[in-house]
């Protein structure tokens, strides 16, 4: 299971749904045109050397070129863009930051990124199919499953311990869950 590298990927456009939400922009630093870029993942050595990546820029993924980058604290990296100026730095405060899905490590066994889970059939440990799943909220400390049974809304914590199977070939995850919990929504 992975953290937001992933299905943060509540972002509306068409055109992003091939890019991953990696962090924001959030501010400049000195004045040579460096800025802060705040990660948001659980794996921030994977971002140890960023050549590129997409800041969002009025709806668009704008392409911008890392020259040098440093760590700072609480997974933060002070980014150099190539031909940076302060002026364009100070464009990017405040934007959010995207990685293409291709760049992600690919995941096997019971681990899965969010956004790769969408559409999946939700079975419980007999499998019995309990719905689609819609959403993932990401926004609270409990993460959650939103499952369409085609009836009603379905909300399931995304529990390590809960997971039996992830299915990718045949799209669905197997969970074991606690008696009464699919009932509660009734």
């Amino acid at each position: 299971m992975q953290r937001r590298s992933i299905a943060s990927l509540f972002v509306s456009e068409e055109m992003h749904k091939d890019y991953y939400f990696l962090g924001k922009i959030t501010r400049t630093h000195g004045l040579a045109g460096n800025v802060i870029l705040k990660l948001d993942t659980d794996q921030p050595d994977f971002y140890e050397k960023l050549e590129s990546f997409f800041v969002e820029i009025n709806g668009l993924l704008v392409p911008f070129f890392v020259e040098r980058q440093q760590w700072t604290k609480d997974n933060s990296k002070i980014i150099t863009f190539k031909n940076a100026s302060l002026q364009m730095a100070e464009q990017t405060v405040g934007k959010d930051v995207y990685l293409p899905l291709s760049t992600l490590p690919e995941l096997t066994g019971n681990q899965f990124y969010y956004h790769e889970v969408l559409g999946f059939q939700v079975l419980d440990d007999e499998g019995k199919e309990i719905g689609s799943i819609q959403q993932i909220n990401d926004q609270t400390s409990q993460h959650l499953f939103i499952v369409d049974s085609g009836k009603k809304e379905i909300i399931i914590p995304i529990i390590k311990d809960w997971i039996a199977e992830v299915n990718r070939e045949k799209r669905f995850i197997k969970m074991n869950l606690p008696e009464g919990l699919v009932e509660v929504f009734g």
